[in-house]
């Protein structure tokens, strides 16, 4: 509390209104404040006077006698001082809580940033059940001796056709291809499609050794006579396999 807030307290103090805190304050102040020892001094004979003086009635229909001026603007100087200190204190908490969060965010900056530097970690693997089928699936492999491509397809039964899984190496790219099913009457059915980097999949310098995916048909396992690895818009076949 400043020591102007302290010294307009003096009237409140000789009446007896301040609060806890308040009166704490303005009587540490008071011991080192003459002036405001001396207005207490002329202040404390008043309210004796007043206190000795019982409730006087007043009849039902006299006007309210207003208050003296002198005493209306001592209590409006408290009830102002205490509404700037408690705006205060909230303007302090919320200050407290804004560097609260700033640290927060500061900290959580630098984390970003040192992660954005640092060499990314490879994305968690998510086997969507394409090594599953290929490893219980009913299974045919083949390789082509023009274009050097190998492969293996798995077949599984389901309600609304064949779900099938697929593992394709020396493939040079770069390519789009696709995996058709053939019926028996020849027509193909497309089962899945991708596209070859240009450094191809299983070949020296080839990032990956094999290309693994999975689709499917609405083709039961029965009705397919052949799989076909084909080039897209080049009108040629990589390898053919059985069903």
């Amino acid at each position: 509390m400043s020591a102007d807030m302290l010294h307009i307290d003096v009237g409140a103090y000789a009446l007896g209104l301040l609060e806890e805190p308040d009166r704490r304050a303005f009587e540490a102040h008071l011991s080192a404040c003459m002036a405001c020892h001396e207005e207490l001094g002329a202040l404390r004979g008043l309210a004796q006077t007043l206190d000795g003086i019982g409730p006087i009635a007043e009849p039902a229909d006299a006007m309210p006698v207003p208050p003296e001026p002198a005493a209306v603007s001592d209590l409006m100087r408290h009830r102002i001082g205490r509404q700037r200190r408690r705006r205060a204190a909230r303007a302090l908490a919320a200050a407290a809580a804004g560097v609260v969060l700033l640290g927060g965010a500061l900290g959580a900056g630098f984390t970003l940033g040192a992660d954005r530097d640092a060499t990314p970690s490879p994305p968690a693997r998510q086997d969507d059940g394409t090594a599953a089928l290929l490893r219980d699936g009913r299974r045919t492999s083949a390789t082509d001796a023009g274009t050097g491509v190998t492969g293996t397809v798995a077949t599984q039964q389901k309600a609304w056709g064949s779900r099938i899984g697929m593992r394709l190496s020396r493939v040079r790219g770069p390519l789009e291809c696709e995996l058709v099913a053939v019926d028996e009457r020849g027509d193909a059915h497309t089962v899945v499609g991708w596209s070859v980097p240009a450094k191809g999949y299983g070949l020296p310098g080839s990032p990956q050794p094999q290309l693994a995916l999975q689709g499917g048909t609405a083709l039961r396992p029965e009705e397919i006579s052949r799989f076909e690895v084909r080039a897209i818009g080049e009108g040629r076949t990589l390898l053919t396999l059985p069903a």
